[in-house]
């Protein structure tokens, strides 16, 4: 097989009927009719088509090693500083299809699994580690263009440093018995973003595990048996695309994963009950290297749409000549183009690692992933104080055919644009910073790769700071000589 279409990848999905429960009730019928994710299901349906597009082959398929069909180009594993290349334009074309709003769009989690099958070798002669079956399932994705969702956290029951559940009955997904066919698994995980969406789940220690049975990492189809997933509240607000630019077409979901013993094959299992690897293999592995990658490449598109959005609104309205106006638009700019420049060092500065690929600059990208958390949210207020009572005043679609759609048409004019562009451009600036859909993308990319505080240390005990420790030293005793 190769790559899929749009229409394979739904009606894919359509036939797992998978469990998914939202507003307390399960989905019955086809999945990518219910209004919660038919938006983004059809969005992702165009990322899939696209890959058809002869014009478009080159940047986004590459020949698969092991039949020579056409796959999908982030499945590729970089051996060249061109491979990385390769990939960020494939990685941005896709974004710049959903001006990166979709942060689990498939390009993503095919990273991380081509991250973790790129350093299977990690699991090698360790004790109930199976490295043959993290790469089968690589190839297995890869030939098949399967779709993947993952969860990497345990609930929020209690967030101090050293807790240990002691009740019979798990909350943390955990392995509780273990017999010929495989593994059984109970418990829940968070935040399956696309859950129910997809073909498989991705579960995956974050780190940081203490217990055996906590210790396992596997994927296996979303429909398993006993496997649900509980969505929150959905953030679509309708289908008009004038009304809800954003969250009709690119609402991703999350939800609450329940594992009710669940049975993992053991063709399926990638690790157990070895809490060591898990805690080395998120570190030595090229998982952040190649997904930091990844993220940052669709961030920089996401930043290009912001900073289009405000200089829209700057010329709808015409403030342009405000100095405190072109200082905040100078703060999205200088934040792009350092989002810019720290890719661009990553993949310069890139080194074959002990397998033989070719890695972008991990301090690097973590130095980005650390800076996008934060100005982010600032882009959002920034639009807020720009739009100002403009993102307020935005009436919907029907009231330009109502009775008052004159005086809609007359009193919400601007300099540049008669009232309905305006109040397009003033609706998507809502979606993105003030609706339900909007706040939500505000937290995700505050908390993308988890607590920013902990993404700076991690970075501190990364860097390399003895040189410039070494110098100092060095120049105090040049001035003790003198």
């Amino acid at each position: 097989m190769s790559v899929v279409t749009g229409k394979e990848y739904i009606d894919r999905i359509d036939q797992l009927k998978t469990n998914v429960w939202i507003d307390g009730s399960p989905i019955c019928g086809k999945i990518s009719e219910h209004p919660a994710f038919k938006g983004v299901m059809n969005s992702q349906a165009a990322l899939y088509d696209s890959q058809h597009d002869k014009s478009l082959q080159e940047k986004l398929t590459y020949p698969s090693p092991s039949t020579g069909s056409r796959v999908g180009l982030s499945f590729l594993q970089p051996k060249t500083r061109d491979d990385l290349f390769k990939r960020k334009e494939m990685i941005q074309h896709w974004a710049e299809m959903n001006n990166g709003l979709m942060g689990r769009s498939p390009d993503y989690m095919n990273t991380v699994l081509m991250a973790f099958a790129s350093s299977a070798n990690l699991l090698k002669g360790k004790e109930n580690c199976f490295p043959e079956n993290v790469i089968a399932f690589y190839e297995y994705a890869r030939e098949n263009d399967i779709s993947l969702t993952h969860t990497f956290i345990d609930p929020q029951v209690n967030r101090a440093h050293l807790y240990f559940e002691t009740g019979d009955e798990p909350i943390a997904a955990r392995v509780i018995e273990r017999n010929a066919a495989g593994i059984v698994v109970k418990g829940a995980r968070l935040l399956a973003t696309q859950g129910g969406v997809t073909d498989e789940i991705l579960v995956f220690p974050a780190g940081g595990i203490q217990v055996k049975d906590r210790a396992v990492a596997f994927s296996i189809p979303s429909n398993s048996k006993g496997l649900r997933f509980i969505c929150r509240d959905s953030f679509v607000g309708g289908d008009s695309i004038f009304n809800f630019p954003l969250s009709s077409r690119f609402e991703e979901m999350d939800s609450i994963v329940v594992f009710d013993n669940v049975l993992v094959p053991w063709d399926r299992v990638f690790f157990y009950d070895n809490p060591e690897i898990v805690n080395k293999f998120m570190i030595a592995s090229s998982f952040l290297a190649f997904t930091l990658h990844q993220v940052v490449s669709r961030q920089i598109v996401k930043a290009e749409f912001v900073l289009g959005i405000v200089q829209s609104i700057i010329d709808t309205i015409n403030i342009g000549d405000y100095q405190h106006v072109q200082e905040k638009v100078s703060e999205i700019i200088i934040a792009l183009e350092t989002m810019k420049a720290l890719l661009n060092k990553s993949e310069n500065e890139s080194e074959m690692d002990e397998w033989g690929f070719m890695r972008p600059n991990q301090i690097t990208l973590q130095i980005a992933s650390n800076l996008f958390p934060r100005v982010y949210p600032r882009f959002t207020e920034i639009i807020q104080l720009l739009g100002a009572s403009g993102l307020i005043a935005i009436p919907t679609e029907n009231t330009f055919q109502s009775s008052v759609g004159k005086d809609i048409k007359q009193y919400l004019q601007a300099k540049s644009s008669n009232a309905e562009d305006r109040i397009k451009l003033f609706r998507l600036a809502w979606d993105l910073s003030m609706s339900a859909f909007g706040t939500r993308e505000t937290l995700y990319e505050r908390f993308f790769f988890g607590d920013p505080i902990k993404l700076s240390s991690q970075l501190y005990y990364s860097y390399d700071k003895e040189p410039y420790v070494g110098r100092v030293k060095s120049f105090l005793r040049i001035s003790e000589d003198l």
